[in-house]
Protein backbone atom coordinates (compact mmCIF):
# COMPACT_ATOMS: atom_id res chain seq x y z
CA UNK A 1 0.00 0.00 0.00
CA UNK A 2 2.72 2.19 0.47
CA UNK A 3 4.99 1.61 -2.27
CA UNK A 4 6.02 4.59 -4.25
CA UNK A 5 4.32 4.25 -8.40
CA UNK A 6 3.87 7.00 -10.59
CA UNK A 7 -0.14 7.03 -10.23
CA UNK A 8 0.63 8.08 -6.37
CA UNK A 9 2.97 10.68 -7.90
CA UNK A 10 0.33 11.82 -9.90
CA UNK A 11 -1.91 11.83 -7.13
CA UNK A 12 0.26 13.66 -4.85
CA UNK A 13 0.51 16.56 -7.85
CA UNK A 14 -3.38 16.45 -8.03
CA UNK A 15 -3.34 17.34 -4.25
CA UNK A 16 -1.14 19.61 -4.22
CA UNK A 17 -2.37 21.59 -7.19
CA UNK A 18 -6.01 21.44 -5.57
CA UNK A 19 -4.25 22.92 -2.29
CA UNK A 20 -2.67 26.15 -3.94
CA UNK A 21 -6.12 26.75 -6.31
CA UNK A 22 -7.83 26.36 -2.72
CA UNK A 23 -5.76 29.24 -0.76
CA UNK A 24 -5.52 31.06 -3.74
CA UNK A 25 -8.77 31.53 -4.94
CA UNK A 26 -10.64 34.30 -4.66
CA UNK A 27 -14.01 34.15 -5.52
CA UNK A 28 -14.90 30.93 -4.08
CA UNK A 29 -19.40 30.66 -2.69
CA UNK A 30 -20.08 29.20 0.43
CA UNK A 31 -21.03 25.87 0.36
CA UNK A 32 -24.07 24.02 2.12
CA UNK A 33 -24.80 20.78 3.36
CA UNK A 34 -26.90 17.90 2.08
CA UNK A 35 -28.49 15.48 3.56
CA UNK A 36 -26.74 11.98 4.30
CA UNK A 37 -28.79 10.50 2.00
CA UNK A 38 -28.42 13.05 -1.05
CA UNK A 39 -24.54 12.86 -0.63
CA UNK A 40 -24.76 9.15 -0.94
CA UNK A 41 -26.98 9.09 -3.74
CA UNK A 42 -24.49 11.13 -5.67
CA UNK A 43 -20.98 9.26 -4.92
CA UNK A 44 -22.71 5.43 -4.25
CA UNK A 45 -20.31 3.25 -2.14
CA UNK A 46 -16.76 4.69 -1.68
CA UNK A 47 -15.59 2.18 0.83
CA UNK A 48 -15.28 -1.11 -1.26
CA UNK A 49 -13.51 -4.58 -1.14
CA UNK A 50 -11.19 -3.40 -4.32
CA UNK A 51 -11.16 0.05 -4.24
CA UNK A 52 -12.36 2.85 -6.49
CA UNK A 53 -9.14 4.24 -7.15
CA UNK A 54 -7.63 7.55 -6.08
CA UNK A 55 -8.20 9.77 -8.64
CA UNK A 56 -12.10 8.64 -9.00
CA UNK A 57 -12.58 9.52 -5.23
CA UNK A 58 -10.91 12.52 -5.38
CA UNK A 59 -12.92 13.58 -8.35
CA UNK A 60 -16.39 13.00 -5.82
CA UNK A 61 -14.50 14.95 -3.37
CA UNK A 62 -13.99 17.86 -5.62
CA UNK A 63 -17.38 17.49 -7.16
CA UNK A 64 -19.47 16.81 -4.77
CA UNK A 65 -18.66 16.15 -0.89
CA UNK A 66 -16.23 19.56 -0.63
CA UNK A 67 -18.77 21.53 -2.03
CA UNK A 68 -20.84 20.05 0.90
CA UNK A 69 -18.98 22.07 3.63
CA UNK A 70 -18.61 25.70 4.63
CA UNK A 71 -15.54 27.02 4.75
CA UNK A 72 -14.65 28.87 7.94
CA UNK A 73 -12.02 31.20 5.64
CA UNK A 74 -14.91 32.70 3.58
CA UNK A 75 -14.94 36.79 4.16
CA UNK A 76 -18.58 36.12 4.10
CA UNK A 77 -18.65 33.66 6.78
CA UNK A 78 -19.10 35.87 9.67
CA UNK A 79 -21.06 33.31 11.98
CA UNK A 80 -19.96 31.61 15.11
CA UNK A 81 -16.23 32.48 15.23
CA UNK A 82 -14.70 31.51 12.02
CA UNK A 83 -11.48 31.63 11.02
CA UNK A 84 -8.78 32.57 8.65
CA UNK A 85 -5.62 31.04 8.62
CA UNK A 86 -2.87 32.27 6.84
CA UNK A 87 -1.64 30.89 3.12
CA UNK A 88 1.40 30.22 4.50
CA UNK A 89 -0.05 28.66 7.88
CA UNK A 90 -2.03 26.10 5.53
CA UNK A 91 0.77 25.16 3.16
CA UNK A 92 2.80 24.34 6.64
CA UNK A 93 0.19 22.34 8.06
CA UNK A 94 0.66 20.36 4.78
CA UNK A 95 4.67 19.88 5.72
CA UNK A 96 3.08 19.15 9.69
CA UNK A 97 1.13 16.17 7.72
CA UNK A 98 3.71 14.74 5.67
CA UNK A 99 6.51 14.90 8.53
CA UNK A 100 4.69 12.21 10.24
CA UNK A 101 5.39 13.67 13.59
CA UNK A 102 4.25 12.39 17.29
CA UNK A 103 4.24 15.72 19.08
CA UNK A 104 3.68 13.95 22.91
CA UNK A 105 7.54 13.43 24.15
CA UNK A 106 10.63 15.31 23.27
CA UNK A 107 12.49 12.32 21.94
CA UNK A 108 10.30 11.60 19.12
CA UNK A 109 9.51 15.19 18.21
CA UNK A 110 12.25 17.50 19.52
CA UNK A 111 12.39 19.63 16.23
CA UNK A 112 8.84 20.36 15.79
CA UNK A 113 8.31 20.72 19.76
CA UNK A 114 10.92 23.55 19.65
CA UNK A 115 9.03 24.79 16.94
CA UNK A 116 5.93 25.03 18.95
CA UNK A 117 8.26 26.44 21.84
CA UNK A 118 8.83 29.18 19.90
CA UNK A 119 5.51 30.26 18.93
CA UNK A 120 4.22 29.53 22.48
CA UNK A 121 6.84 31.89 24.44
CA UNK A 122 5.23 34.43 21.42
CA UNK A 123 1.95 34.04 22.80
CA UNK A 124 2.72 33.76 26.89
CA UNK A 125 5.04 37.52 26.24
CA UNK A 126 1.39 39.00 24.92
CA UNK A 127 -0.65 37.87 28.32
CA UNK A 128 2.32 39.63 30.70
CA UNK A 129 2.09 36.26 32.75
CA UNK A 130 5.30 36.10 34.95
CA UNK A 131 8.76 34.53 33.92
CA UNK A 132 8.26 30.73 34.67
CA UNK A 133 4.97 30.50 32.77
CA UNK A 134 4.41 28.50 29.80
CA UNK A 135 1.99 26.11 27.87
CA UNK A 136 1.31 23.91 25.20
CA UNK A 137 -1.21 23.52 22.30
CA UNK A 138 -4.40 21.53 22.48
CA UNK A 139 -6.73 20.22 19.68
CA UNK A 140 -8.71 23.52 21.04
CA UNK A 141 -10.17 25.79 23.66
CA UNK A 142 -12.46 22.86 25.14
CA UNK A 143 -8.96 20.82 25.36
CA UNK A 144 -7.07 23.83 26.87
CA UNK A 145 -10.29 24.75 29.15
CA UNK A 146 -10.32 20.96 30.93
CA UNK A 147 -6.74 20.94 30.98
CA UNK A 148 -6.52 23.54 33.19
CA UNK A 149 -9.78 23.02 34.84
CA UNK A 150 -8.30 19.61 35.58
CA UNK A 151 -5.09 21.22 37.02
CA UNK A 152 -6.77 23.72 39.13
CA UNK A 153 -9.08 20.64 41.07
CA UNK A 154 -5.76 18.26 41.31
CA UNK A 155 -4.57 21.18 43.01
CA UNK A 156 -7.04 21.89 45.30
CA UNK A 157 -7.54 18.29 46.23
CA UNK A 158 -3.35 18.56 47.21
CA UNK A 159 -4.96 19.72 50.91
CA UNK A 160 -5.94 16.28 52.45
CA UNK A 161 -9.18 17.82 53.51
CA UNK A 162 -10.38 18.72 50.39
CA UNK A 163 -9.68 14.75 48.64
CA UNK A 164 -12.95 13.33 49.00
CA UNK A 165 -14.85 16.77 48.11
CA UNK A 166 -17.20 17.38 45.33
CA UNK A 167 -15.33 20.75 44.10
CA UNK A 168 -17.37 23.93 42.88
CA UNK A 169 -16.34 26.79 39.71
CA UNK A 170 -17.74 30.02 39.73
CA UNK A 171 -18.37 31.25 36.03
CA UNK A 172 -20.93 33.95 34.63
CA UNK A 173 -23.99 32.96 32.40
CA UNK A 174 -22.33 33.72 29.73
CA UNK A 175 -18.99 31.66 29.66
CA UNK A 176 -18.36 29.82 26.87
CA UNK A 177 -20.55 26.48 26.90
CA UNK A 178 -17.33 24.50 27.23
CA UNK A 179 -16.79 25.60 31.01
CA UNK A 180 -19.90 23.87 31.63
CA UNK A 181 -19.67 20.92 29.68
CA UNK A 182 -15.98 19.97 31.60
CA UNK A 183 -17.34 20.70 34.37
CA UNK A 184 -19.32 17.39 34.12
CA UNK A 185 -16.07 15.73 32.75
CA UNK A 186 -14.41 16.75 35.95
CA UNK A 187 -17.39 15.76 38.00
CA UNK A 188 -17.49 19.41 39.60
CA UNK A 189 -20.36 21.48 39.80
CA UNK A 190 -20.64 25.15 38.55
CA UNK A 191 -22.37 28.20 40.04
CA UNK A 192 -23.19 31.02 37.25
CA UNK A 193 -22.95 34.14 38.16
CA UNK A 194 -26.10 36.12 35.71
CA UNK A 195 -24.08 38.50 34.09
CA UNK A 196 -25.10 39.46 29.99
CA UNK A 197 -22.64 41.76 30.06
CA UNK A 198 -18.68 41.89 31.93
CA UNK A 199 -18.40 39.93 35.08
CA UNK A 200 -17.04 42.08 38.00
CA UNK A 201 -15.09 41.68 40.52
CA UNK A 202 -17.97 42.85 43.15
CA UNK A 203 -20.50 40.75 41.67
CA UNK A 204 -18.13 37.72 42.28
CA UNK A 205 -17.49 38.59 45.58
CA UNK A 206 -20.92 39.00 46.44
CA UNK A 207 -21.84 35.07 44.90
CA UNK A 208 -19.19 34.29 47.35
CA UNK A 209 -20.10 35.74 50.59
CA UNK A 210 -23.71 34.20 49.68
CA UNK A 211 -22.24 30.68 49.95
CA UNK A 212 -22.76 28.54 53.34
CA UNK A 213 -19.57 27.34 54.50
CA UNK A 214 -19.73 24.08 53.67
CA UNK A 215 -20.24 25.58 49.94
CA UNK A 216 -17.13 28.20 50.12
CA UNK A 217 -15.12 24.97 51.32
CA UNK A 218 -16.10 23.25 47.91
CA UNK A 219 -15.14 26.31 45.82
CA UNK A 220 -11.94 25.96 44.06
CA UNK A 221 -12.02 27.88 40.95
CA UNK A 222 -13.43 30.53 39.05
CA UNK A 223 -13.66 31.20 35.24
CA UNK A 224 -13.40 34.45 33.98
CA UNK A 225 -13.78 35.43 30.03
CA UNK A 226 -11.57 37.72 27.74
CA UNK A 227 -13.85 37.68 25.11
CA UNK A 228 -17.01 36.12 24.91
CA UNK A 229 -18.09 34.05 21.88
CA UNK A 230 -21.68 35.56 21.79
CA UNK A 231 -21.14 39.47 22.32
CA UNK A 232 -16.85 39.84 22.60
CA UNK A 233 -17.58 40.82 25.91
CA UNK A 234 -14.45 40.90 28.68
CA UNK A 235 -14.95 40.31 32.30
CA UNK A 236 -13.81 42.67 34.66
CA UNK A 237 -10.03 40.82 34.78
CA UNK A 238 -8.47 43.48 37.04
CA UNK A 239 -11.33 42.89 40.06
CA UNK A 240 -11.43 39.05 39.63
CA UNK A 241 -8.24 38.95 39.79
CA UNK A 242 -8.51 40.76 43.71
CA UNK A 243 -10.76 38.44 44.57
CA UNK A 244 -9.36 35.49 43.64
CA UNK A 245 -6.21 36.08 45.21
CA UNK A 246 -7.74 36.95 48.58
CA UNK A 247 -9.78 33.80 48.77
CA UNK A 248 -7.24 31.53 47.51
CA UNK A 249 -8.73 30.29 44.21
CA UNK A 250 -7.83 29.85 40.95
CA UNK A 251 -8.25 32.17 38.36
CA UNK A 252 -8.58 30.83 35.11
CA UNK A 253 -9.24 33.12 31.76
CA UNK A 254 -11.02 31.59 29.23
CA UNK A 255 -9.53 33.72 26.08
CA UNK A 256 -10.20 31.08 23.71
CA UNK A 257 -11.61 33.91 20.78
CA UNK A 258 -10.77 37.13 22.20
CA UNK A 259 -7.08 35.90 23.19
CA UNK A 260 -5.92 37.22 19.94
CA UNK A 261 -6.70 40.36 20.06
CA UNK A 262 -3.65 40.94 23.19
CA UNK A 263 -1.73 41.37 19.66
CA UNK A 264 -3.19 44.42 19.30
CA UNK A 265 -2.61 47.77 21.01
CA UNK A 266 -5.76 49.78 20.49
CA UNK A 267 -7.33 46.86 22.60
CA UNK A 268 -4.74 45.35 24.71
CA UNK A 269 -5.38 47.68 28.05
CA UNK A 270 -9.02 45.71 27.92
CA UNK A 271 -7.35 42.77 29.22
CA UNK A 272 -5.48 43.77 31.82
CA UNK A 273 -5.53 41.67 34.83
CA UNK A 274 -4.96 38.57 32.78
CA UNK A 275 -1.53 38.32 33.52
CA UNK A 276 -2.84 37.28 37.34
CA UNK A 277 -4.32 34.47 36.19
CA UNK A 278 -3.10 30.72 37.26
CA UNK A 279 -4.39 29.68 33.52
CA UNK A 280 -5.35 30.94 30.50
CA UNK A 281 -6.79 29.51 27.63
CA UNK A 282 -6.12 30.78 24.01
CA UNK A 283 -7.40 29.48 20.71
CA UNK A 284 -4.57 30.43 17.47
CA UNK A 285 -7.06 28.68 15.40
CA UNK A 286 -9.38 31.47 15.67
CA UNK A 287 -7.88 34.99 15.34
CA UNK A 288 -4.27 34.01 15.18
CA UNK A 289 -4.92 32.59 11.72
CA UNK A 290 -4.00 28.85 12.31
CA UNK A 291 -5.57 25.82 10.48
CA UNK A 292 -7.79 23.87 12.42
CA UNK A 293 -7.35 22.69 15.13
CA UNK A 294 -4.90 24.36 17.40
CA UNK A 295 -6.06 25.33 20.78
CA UNK A 296 -3.03 26.72 23.39
CA UNK A 297 -3.56 26.20 27.35
CA UNK A 298 -1.16 28.61 29.06
CA UNK A 299 -0.25 28.32 33.28
CA UNK A 300 1.14 30.64 35.55
CA UNK A 301 2.59 27.48 37.15
CA UNK A 302 3.36 24.86 34.57
CA UNK A 303 4.95 22.48 37.00
CA UNK A 304 1.43 22.36 38.59
CA UNK A 305 0.33 21.04 35.50
CA UNK A 306 2.74 18.35 35.05
CA UNK A 307 2.36 17.06 38.34
CA UNK A 308 -2.32 16.66 37.44
CA UNK A 309 -1.39 15.55 33.83
CA UNK A 310 1.89 13.44 33.42
CA UNK A 311 1.11 9.87 32.65
CA UNK A 312 2.93 6.53 34.08
CA UNK A 313 3.59 3.52 32.09
CA UNK A 314 6.32 1.55 31.72
CA UNK A 315 6.46 1.89 28.20
CA UNK A 316 6.87 5.30 28.50
CA UNK A 317 9.92 5.63 30.71
CA UNK A 318 12.29 5.89 27.67
CA UNK A 319 10.60 8.76 27.04
CA UNK A 320 11.77 10.44 30.50
CA UNK A 321 14.86 9.29 30.56
CA UNK A 322 18.14 11.33 30.13
CA UNK A 323 19.12 10.74 26.91
CA UNK A 324 15.51 12.04 25.85
CA UNK A 325 14.99 15.04 28.44
CA UNK A 326 13.27 17.92 27.03
CA UNK A 327 10.00 19.82 27.11
CA UNK A 328 7.30 17.04 26.73
CA UNK A 329 4.12 17.93 26.01
CA UNK A 330 1.97 15.61 26.75
CA UNK A 331 2.88 15.67 29.83
CA UNK A 332 0.96 19.83 30.68
CA UNK A 333 -2.67 18.83 29.19
CA UNK A 334 -4.96 15.91 28.87
CA UNK A 335 -3.61 14.20 25.25
CA UNK A 336 -1.24 12.26 25.22
CA UNK A 337 -1.37 11.37 21.32
CA UNK A 338 -0.92 14.18 19.37
CA UNK A 339 0.21 16.13 16.41
CA UNK A 340 2.59 19.37 16.50
CA UNK A 341 -0.47 21.33 15.65
CA UNK A 342 1.33 24.64 16.87
CA UNK A 343 3.45 24.17 13.79
CA UNK A 344 2.07 25.75 10.95
CA UNK A 345 1.81 28.83 13.49
CA UNK A 346 5.44 29.62 14.09
CA UNK A 347 5.89 29.04 10.12
CA UNK A 348 3.61 31.67 9.77
CA UNK A 349 4.97 33.98 12.23
CA UNK A 350 8.17 33.34 11.19
CA UNK A 351 7.47 34.00 7.83
CA UNK A 352 5.29 37.21 7.71
CA UNK A 353 6.11 38.64 11.25
CA UNK A 354 4.58 40.01 14.65
CA UNK A 355 3.87 43.06 13.14
CA UNK A 356 1.33 41.34 10.08
CA UNK A 357 -0.52 40.03 12.83
CA UNK A 358 -1.14 43.00 14.88
CA UNK A 359 -2.49 44.44 11.19
CA UNK A 360 -4.49 41.49 10.85
CA UNK A 361 -6.15 41.70 14.07
CA UNK A 362 -6.56 45.34 13.98
CA UNK A 363 -8.38 44.88 10.56
CA UNK A 364 -11.10 42.56 12.06
CA UNK A 365 -11.83 45.71 15.30
CA UNK A 366 -12.20 48.01 12.69
CA UNK A 367 -14.39 46.47 10.40
CA UNK A 368 -16.57 45.75 13.86
CA UNK A 369 -16.59 49.45 13.92
CA UNK A 370 -17.36 49.96 10.31
CA UNK A 371 -19.94 47.55 10.75
CA UNK A 372 -21.65 49.57 13.70
CA UNK A 373 -21.52 52.95 11.79
CA UNK A 374 -23.24 51.31 8.45
CA UNK A 375 -26.38 49.78 10.59
CA UNK A 376 -26.64 53.11 13.02
CA UNK A 377 -27.39 54.60 9.45
CA UNK A 378 -29.49 52.00 8.41
CA UNK A 379 -33.13 53.48 8.21
CA UNK A 380 -34.19 49.67 9.03
CA UNK A 381 -31.53 48.30 11.29
CA UNK A 382 -30.11 49.01 15.13
CA UNK A 383 -27.23 48.14 16.98
CA UNK A 384 -28.04 46.27 19.85
CA UNK A 385 -25.04 47.28 22.18
CA UNK A 386 -22.14 48.57 20.90
CA UNK A 387 -19.34 46.60 18.89
CA UNK A 388 -16.82 44.54 21.21
CA UNK A 389 -13.58 43.13 19.87
CA UNK A 390 -15.12 41.99 16.71
CA UNK A 391 -18.86 41.01 17.83
CA UNK A 392 -21.53 43.14 16.63
CA UNK A 393 -24.86 42.45 17.52
CA UNK A 394 -27.91 43.75 15.74
CA UNK A 395 -31.55 43.89 15.22
CA UNK A 396 -34.01 44.11 11.54
CA UNK A 397 -36.24 46.11 12.76
CA UNK A 398 -39.85 44.83 12.94
CA UNK A 399 -38.61 40.93 12.27
CA UNK A 400 -39.50 37.86 14.84
CA UNK A 401 -37.15 35.16 15.38
CA UNK A 402 -38.54 33.12 12.17
CA UNK A 403 -37.15 36.35 10.19
CA UNK A 404 -33.65 35.93 11.14
CA UNK A 405 -33.74 32.02 10.34
CA UNK A 406 -34.97 32.42 6.78
CA UNK A 407 -32.85 35.00 5.87
CA UNK A 408 -29.97 32.90 7.16
CA UNK A 409 -30.95 30.01 5.37
CA UNK A 410 -31.47 32.34 2.17
CA UNK A 411 -28.44 33.55 1.94
CA UNK A 412 -27.20 30.22 2.87
CA UNK A 413 -28.91 28.19 -0.12
CA UNK A 414 -27.38 30.90 -2.48
CA UNK A 415 -23.97 30.42 -1.27
CA UNK A 416 -23.63 33.79 -0.59
CA UNK A 417 -23.20 34.21 2.68
CA UNK A 418 -23.84 32.56 6.85
CA UNK A 419 -24.93 34.88 9.14
CA UNK A 420 -26.38 33.47 11.79
CA UNK A 421 -28.68 34.51 14.75
CA UNK A 422 -28.12 34.37 18.24
CA UNK A 423 -30.20 35.59 21.57
CA UNK A 424 -29.30 38.41 23.67
CA UNK A 425 -30.79 39.19 27.23
CA UNK A 426 -32.67 42.32 26.97
CA UNK A 427 -34.19 42.85 30.47
CA UNK A 428 -35.82 39.51 31.79
CA UNK A 429 -35.96 38.01 28.29
CA UNK A 430 -34.13 36.71 25.41
CA UNK A 431 -34.33 38.58 21.98
CA UNK A 432 -33.55 37.21 19.05
CA UNK A 433 -30.88 38.83 17.07
CA UNK A 434 -28.18 38.94 14.32
CA UNK A 435 -24.36 38.85 14.80
CA UNK A 436 -21.84 39.50 12.67
CA UNK A 437 -17.90 37.99 14.40
CA UNK A 438 -14.79 39.96 12.19
CA UNK A 439 -12.13 37.71 11.88
CA UNK A 440 -10.84 37.95 8.39
CA UNK A 441 -8.98 40.73 7.47
CA UNK A 442 -10.04 39.60 3.84
CA UNK A 443 -13.91 40.95 4.73
CA UNK A 444 -14.35 43.81 2.85
CA UNK A 445 -16.70 47.21 3.40
CA UNK A 446 -18.71 45.83 0.41
CA UNK A 447 -19.45 42.47 1.93
CA UNK A 448 -20.44 43.91 4.96
CA UNK A 449 -22.91 46.15 2.59
CA UNK A 450 -24.19 43.47 0.68
CA UNK A 451 -25.45 41.49 3.73
CA UNK A 452 -26.94 44.22 5.21
CA UNK A 453 -29.30 45.41 2.44
CA UNK A 454 -30.20 41.73 1.84
CA UNK A 455 -32.12 42.07 5.06
CA UNK A 456 -34.83 43.86 3.36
Amino acid sequence: MHKIDLGLVEMTMDVMKYAIDRISATDRKIGKPLKAEELKALVGETITDKGIGGENAFNLWKQHLANANVPVDHPRNLAFVPASPTKAAIMFDLVTSASSIHGAYWMEGAGGIFCENEAMKWIVSLTGLPEGAFGVFTSGGTAANLSALVTAREHWREKPSNRGMKGIMIASSGAHSSVKAMAKVIDVDVLLVESEEALEGASLQETISKLSDVERERLFAVVATGGTTNAGIIDDLEGIAKVCEAEDLWFHVDAAYGGGALVADSVRHLFNGIERADSITIDPHKWMFSPYDCGAVLYKNPELAKNAHSQQGSYLDIFKDEGAHGFNPAEYQIQLTRRVRGLPLWFSLAMHGIDRYKDAVERGLELAKIAGEMIEAHPDLELVRPPSLSCVLYRRKGWQPEDYTEWTYENHRKGFALVTPTKYKQGETYETVSRFCFINPDTTEKDIELILNSMH
